[in-house]
């Protein structure tokens, strides 16, 4: 005949990490850093600008205004594009109190690819890899201090690098 008294030392072992667990991420809860993502999460999206045909339309209805050209907007794009479906592009600014940057592809269906809010104190970079339906323009638009300033070069979608 056997006795047992309790659970074995594994069993405890169990409890004990699975109790230290629970109170761990019960504590998490009320750290802050959750806060921010709720904050993102309630920006309205511009919905109404991504349905614009025209680059001009777009902006329009995503800014309300126009963009002056700038050299402090650094646009890296390739010149040429083997792939259409993959482009990679990116902005960088030198320019202070950023809050937006923008990208605008001017013969897609959609002139706005894409648009990305700058929290306060965050570095104004950002890199994306947009679908072109052929050679046109593409505008990085940056929104600092109130105003807007874009930088805009032509990138060429060739089929199998054959030139287009």
């Amino acid at each position: 005949m056997t006795t047992t008294t309790g659970p074995g030392p594994l069993a405890t072992r169990r409890l004990i990490l699975q109790g230290a667990a629970s109170v761990a991420l019960i504590g998490l809860g009320n750290l802050p850093f959750a806060a921010p993502a709720n904050a993102a999460a309630n920006d309205k999206y511009p919905e109404e600008a991504f349905k614009q045909k025209s680059e001009a339309d777009a902006i329009k209805a995503l800014y309300g205004k126009t963009a002056e050209p700038s050299d402090k907007v650094k646009l890296d794009a390739p010149e040429i594009a083997e792939n259409g479906g993959v482009v990679p592009i990116s902005v960088t600014t030198t320019l202070d109190k950023v809050t937006s940057i923008s990208f605008f592809v001017a013969e897609n269906p959609s002139a706005l690819a894409a648009s990305y809010k700058i929290p306060d104190g965050t570095v104004p970079s950002v890199a994306n890899r947009l679908k072109m339906a052929k050679t046109t323009n593409v505008t990085a638009i940056v929104e600092a201090d109130g105003k807007l300033y874009s930088a805009t070069k032509e990138v060429k979608v060739t089929v199998g690098g054959c030139g287009g």
